[in-house]
């Protein structure tokens, strides 16, 4: 089946409006009253208030407006669940700082603060604290929930078991309609949960039922004949990223986590993965730079600094490669100074040819479109569409240059010519690396979109100043005739 929910349903009924957005710029009353107490000096008390009635994402970008000390101060006093709320929403790397602020001011009210919060989210914060710090927290908290959170901490943060949360409704699969209704009644009276999850007396999935289809059902039928059986689940080692793909590639809203037994551990919801793909997105990008994949705008300047050097420091030495080509000719840029001006402007059109088909590879591996068609074709089709850019770069250059030299009467038609066929060929061979590095450090185990930019630059600046350069040593009589 194409989607975890009953066959027999059609859409999950939607929550109601609160209200209906027309502005999404426009302020609440109750983010008016917020940004009127910001304006003076802070009472926190009338502070404390006036969050409380905010939304939670509204909440935390109240709290990410404030200094961390005072962030803190008004979650501690803040109701519980409420604190919790806003906690999760903001931004991971702000509500940290936050969180660590509270924790040397109130380590119960710390504690009661993740406890009170959905365990993959408490988790989440958890994972960037010292053990000695987290066991400190663990001591406070109920039995059970420190159990849970260990539990959770256990699997790895790239996994479905680290992004898993056990906030989900699960029933019998030998109650009745009516026993079912009464305990989903008592655990979760105000959940927004769409589905209740079936499972046997030892806790192993049978099946997935949407409340909609519960309340549909005549009282004393037994959840196990109307629950659907069919339904996907995933182990908890599965890579967040796979997990992504899953629920992208079948619509699912939801999917359970089971372990080799099919006991029910968890499950994975979309607003999760969602988050997931926009945080892979940015790591992406940042690693494309050789930037850290966790480096934030709000990172400390170490944590940026360990970052970001080692590929700097990489990139160094790969750039040295490009120096030492240049360095072979020192002799023939010395007797035709013009090469030194066009050696930057192919190398550069070598780059970003190759970077844009970077981009385009590292997106059909993300969304996982190479497998089916094999990797061969891709390179050469984008090896192809390199040299058609580069021969149409080169007559436009080789053009310009002869043009050039026509009007300052000293005609350079001949290293028109060397321009535009090093033009052709360096932006072959940069979409060629471009499409092939990735694909090959895939391959080899490392991650594509850290590894392939750095060594791209080294290739097409390489290359490029070689063939530019040999081409014009191979032809230098020619050049000075």
């Amino acid at each position: 089946m194409s989607m975890n929910r009953d066959p027999q349903e059609s859409e999950p009924l939607p929550d109601l409006p609160q209200h209906i957005i027309e502005d999404p710029t426009a302020l609440s009353e109750e983010d008016r009253r917020v940004a009127e107490l910001l304006s003076h000096s802070i009472d926190v008390p009338a502070l404390v208030s006036a969050v409380e009635a905010q939304e939670p994402a509204d909440a935390a970008d109240t709290l990410e407006s404030l200094g961390e000390s005072e962030a803190a101060e008004v979650l501690g006093r803040m109701d519980i669940e409420l604190a919790a709320e806003a906690l999760a929403e903001m931004l991971r790397p702000l509500g940290q700082g936050v969180l660590e602020d509270l924790i040397e001011e109130d380590l119960a009210a710390a504690a009661g603060l993740l406890e009170a919060m959905a365990p993959d989210d408490a988790t989440d914060f958890l994972r960037e604290l010292e053990s000695q710090t987290t066991e400190e927290l663990f001591v406070l908290m109920s039995a059970p929930s420190a159990a849970l959170l260990r539990e959770l901490l256990g699997y790895q943060e790239e996994s479905a078991g680290g992004m898993m949360t056990t906030d989900f409704l699960s029933i019998r699969e030998q109650m009745t309609v009516a026993e079912a209704t009464d305990a989903i009644r008592r655990s979760v009276a105000d959940s927004a949960t769409q589905f209740a999850f079936v499972t046997n007396w030892k806790g192993h999935l049978r099946g997935i039922i949407s409340l909609r289809r519960l309340l549909l059902a005549g009282p004393e039928e037994l959840i196990g004949a109307i629950c659907n059986r069919e339904l996907n689940a995933i182990a908890p080692s599965l890579d967040r990223e796979a997990v992504a793909l899953e629920f992208e590639k079948y619509d699912f809203l939801v999917l359970p986590v089971v372990d080799a037994n099919e006991r029910l551990l968890g499950v994975v919801e979309v607003d999760d993965v969602i988050e997931i793909i926009r945080a892979q997105s940015t790591e992406d990008a940042q690693r494309m730079v050789g930037a850290g994949a966790e480096e934030a705008v709000f990172s400390n300047t170490l944590d940026k600094l360990k970052g970001r050097f080692p590929w700097l420091f990489v990139n160094l030495i790969t750039s040295s490669i490009a120096a030492i080509i240049v360095f072979q000719f020192d002799g023939l840029i010395a007797e035709i100074a013009i090469l030194a001006v066009l050696m930057p402007v192919i190398a550069n059109q070598a780059g970003n040819a190759g970077q844009q088909s970077l981009a385009v590879t590292l997106r059909g591996i993300v969304l996982d479109q190479l497998g089916s068609r094999g990797t061969v074709p891709i390179v050469l089709r984008e090896g192809l569409v390199g040299l058609v850019n580069g021969l149409v770069g080169g007559i436009i250059i080789g053009g310009v240059i002869t043009l050039i030299g026509i009007i300052s009467g000293s005609p350079h038609w001949q290293l028109g010519l060397i321009a535009g066929i090093s033009m052709t060929v360096s932006l072959g061979i940069g979409t060629v690396a471009g499409s092939a590095l990735p694909i090959v450090t895939r391959r080899l185990g490392a991650d594509p979109a850290t590894a392939s930019t750095i060594f791209l630059t080294m290739i097409t600046d390489s290359m490029s100043f070689l063939v530019f350069l040999g081409l014009a040593a191979l032809l230098q009589n020619w050049l000075v005739s």
